[in-house]
Parts: C-alpha cells; structure tokens; sequence
C-alpha cells in the first residue's frame, strides 16, 4: 500500500488503498457495503462547541450519533469492532458523561461492550471550580460472537518484573512473564496532542497515532478496512496505513480534509513524524528542568498539606 503508487479515492471502493470524502459521514457511509468494514475507530465531536461542530441540543446530539452508530453497525463484520472515543458534555458547570448517554444505544443494535478503556493525560483545560478533567474513554463494542478479532501480543508493554519465577508447583524456577510483555490494561497513559506534540496540527481536538495504533494492531489484520466517520485530520487512516490497513473516513471542514490528505500521503511514503509507539513520557524530574524549580520561596506550603506528613506526638513532634 505504500510508496509512489498510493492513491487516495474521494469515494469508497472495495479496491481503494485510502479514501477520503469530504462530506457528511452518512453520505459516505451509504456508499460502503454491509460487513464490508472490520475495525471503526473514531472520536465524535462532543457538543461542547468547538470550531468543527455546532452546539446542538443534547437529545438532538444522541439522535444524530445513533444515526451514525447504527449506519456502522450495518457495515461492520460479524468479527469486527466499534471503539467510540468520548469525553464529557459540560454545561453550566455540570458534567454529563458521552459514554453513558451512548451505551444504550450500542446495546439496542446488539452490541457487547468488551472494553471501558480509560485514556489518561496530563494536560488540558484547567478548572477552578471542580478537579480538571484529565481522561477520556474509548468504548470497546463487538457483535455477540467469541470470535471476534482480538491479537494482543501486538500491542504487549514491557514487564515490570521481567525476571520474576513461578516459586512454587510444577513450574517452581521457571520465569513466569510472557516474554513478548504484558497486557496493557485498560487505563492507557498515553500523551495527547499539545502544543508541543511532534503530530500538532491546527485541529484543536487531535487524536494521538499511538492511541489509534493499539487499536488497529489488536482488532484488525493486514488488508482490512478501518473506518472512521469523523475523520479530523486524518490519524485514524494513518495509523491504518502505517500498519499495512486500508482507511476510510469522511470530514466535512475542507481545512480539515486538506490536512488529512497531507498526512496520509506521508505516512504512505514513511515521511510523516509521530511519535513511536511505547516511547517513555517526558520526566521534567529526570531531564533535570528548570522549570521545577518553584519561583516562591520554599518555606511556602500549604497548611493542610504540611498536616499530611505530621505523625503523631508519640513518634515525632511537627511544628505548625
């Protein structure tokens, strides 16, 4: 699929390496067969009001997903999955979490929620008047089959105790981690996309490859389509790409699609700068950053945190 000969189609066809339609996702969704798509991986937008959607009347927002999450059902195969990534509704200082709003939804058209996957970060907006929302969640549906696709050995983290030994029974002494690494869980800390990010663009929502790519290696296989109906600027399609898949999605902000195009056709061509899979989290602490140095002086703290690390009188007296 790589290299000079990589197209992109502006409709689906079942021979199109990548497509990209600019458009509404349910006009290109009519365009693609039932069970013709095996993964979908996608972020809608959350009715919060940003520059790519219009603020809509919440019930209205859950009709117009389930429009969309039926259509994907309808062209999802019988192993297939839908990973729907949301965060939460906030109005009035109130917040409403997506997901639960959504769940019934998958339920009715038969789906089975395989994974609640909590995607944790450090950055975003902060608040004052509640603790700063710092995770999202990617929601794991597959139809009711065990044999759906599922390879985890793909998408395997380094031990933490590579050298640990069974110490008793018949395998006593023998090592009893999986060489290849362990399950990464279902909380993944993995960086979003920040000013600072290699993948940046001008999408103010941007999704992580990493975050994509664990998606694509565990619930697809080379060759197959993974879709997504809210393209962006194109991360899904090219951590399809990038792993020998075939993408598809639809974008209705032409900057958008532009920018998508751009970042397909490099990855195709192995050119495009992300940032790798498993690589470590920047430690300010380890990287010796003047920017830990506190500008106030150190004999400020707070009262009730000074408190935390008083022992009792018996043990050792804390002055106040």
């Amino acid at each position: 699929m790589r290299g000079e000969n990589f197209t992109i189609r502006d409709r689906f066809t079942p021979d199109a390496q990548a497509v990209v339609y600019a458009g509404s996702c349910l006009e290109l969704l009519r365009q693609i067969p039932d069970k013709a798509i095996q993964l979908v991986v996608t972020s809608p937008p959350y009715n919060i009001g940003k520059e790519y959607e219009k603020r809509l009347d919440l019930d209205c927002y859950v009709q117009q997903q389930t429009e969309v999450i039926a259509e994907c059902t309808r062209v999802l195969t019988d192993g297939g999955s839908i990973c729907w990534q949301v965060g939460n509704y906030v109005e009035a200082g109130a917040i409403v979490p997506l997901d639960t709003l959504l769940y019934p939804i998958f339920r009715k058209l038969g789906l089975v929620m395989r994974n609640r996957i909590v995607w944790h970060f450090e950055h975003g907006l902060h608040c004052t008047r509640r603790f700063s929302g710092r995770y999202e969640t990617i929601n794991w549906y597959t139809r009711k089959t065990k044999d759906y696709v599922f390879d985890l050995d793909p998408v395997r983290v380094p031990q933490k105790y590579p050298g640990k030994k069974h110490f008793k029974g018949p395998k006593a002494g023998q090592y009893s981690c999986h060489p290849l690494g362990k399950n990464p869980g279902d909380v993944w800390d993995i960086p979003n996309v920040k000013n600072n990010h290699v993948e940046k663009t001008d999408h103010p929502c941007q999704f992580p490859v990493e975050l994509v790519e664990r998606l694509v290696l565990s619930m697809s296989r080379p060759g197959d389509w993974v879709l997504d109906p809210f393209l962006g600027v194109g991360t899904t399609i090219v951590a399809a790409i990038r792993h020998g898949r075939r993408g598809v999605g639809a974008e209705i902000v032409a900057e958008y699609v532009d920018l998508a195009r751009t970042r397909i056709i490099e990855a195709a061509a192995g050119t495009l700068r992300v940032r790798p899979m498993g690589k470590p989290k920047y430690d300010p602490e380890n990287a010796s950053s003047r920017l830990r140095d506190p500008p106030w002086p150190h004999t400020i703290s707070s009262p009730q945190q000074t408190d935390l690390f008083c022992l009792p009188e018996s043990e050792a007296s804390c002055e106040k």
